[in-house]
């Protein structure tokens, strides 16, 4: 670790199930103290969306900003930074205790739309950030059984029921149009579904080379697309964590994953 790292502020936050995030720093009382959530841009783009957070005394000392869930924030990554005063240089943030005890239990909550979820956490750097996701509906994953035959998907709706129309579409990224369209076999009035998919199927419209099929639910014919992810707990990012066997079929490697983004899709990648 760094001198630099070292002399860096540590944030403690709470995350409560509503949305709402504390940050506490155990620093002295001083006017005009904020913290900084920048929208960090992709590369090469400026900065584009900031919010600002006021830093007022707490109950037990120190200072305490809070993100109120009526405050939106764009998807994406938010880095945090601290700034003394209006106008000062900005300083990041090293972390310090996060509970995020309210948000283990997320999927099980019904959620409204747009549907908001922020997540603190620990950047590959060491400092603090919160990812954010925003979207109209979601369809959260609660299972993947992966067999040597086929993948069964299960996922629950928030902000959308599936009706008679509905249907579960792997689109295949880069590939012009090619998708597989599956009838999701719908529960609890149309809010959970599952569908299955057969490796061989998606083996056989494979290309040579890496494959890659983004899944989505489309609740009904004249609905959006919705994408089928996994948001509701207390990852931030989960494609390192979450990983599934690689089944061999059709010629092809299939494994299921979680993108950067924690949304669903499967790998084939077909030999020559």
């Amino acid at each position: 670790m760094t001198s630099e790292q070292d002399a860096q502020p540590r944030v403690g936050c709470t995350a409560d199930a509503d949305g709402r995030i504390s940050f506490d720093l155990p620093l002295p009382p001083a006017p005009g103290g904020q913290l900084l959530l920048r929208l960090r841009p992709r590369k090469g783009q400026p900065e584009t969306l900031l919010h600002r957070l006021d830093l007022r005394p707490a109950d037990k000392g120190g200072l305490r900003a809070v993100l109120d869930p009526r405050t939106v924030l764009e998807e994406g990554r938010w880095d945090v930074y601290l700034l003394s005063e209006p106008g000062s240089a900005r300083h990041r943030l090293r972390p310090g205790l996060r509970d995020l005890r309210a948000l283990v239990d997320g999927q099980l909550r019904d959620r409204l739309s747009p549907m908001a979820v922020r997540i603190p956490y620990v950047t590959r750097g060491g400092h603090l950030a919160v990812r954010a996701w925003l979207r109209p509906a979601h369809a959260e994953v609660d299972r993947v059984d992966v067999t040597d035959r086929s993948m069964t998907v299960g996922a629950r709706l928030h902000g959308a029921s599936l009706r008679e129309t509905a249907v579960v579409r792997l689109r295949r990224r880069g590939g012009g149009g090619i998708e597989r369209a599956l009838e999701p076999q719908a529960r609890n009035g149309g809010r959970s579904f599952s569908f299955t998919v057969a490796h061989q199927e998606l083996a056989a419209q494979a290309s040579t080379g890496k494959n890659i099929w983004d899944v989505f639910v489309q609740p009904a014919a004249d609905a959006p697309l919705v994408r089928v992810a996994r948001l509701l707990d207390d990852l931030a990012d989960r494609k390192e964590v979450f990983v599934y066997p690689t089944v061999t079929a059709g010629g092809a490697a299939l494994r299921p994953y979680y993108t950067t983004d924690n949304d669903l899709s499967v790998e084939v990648t077909k030999a020559g």
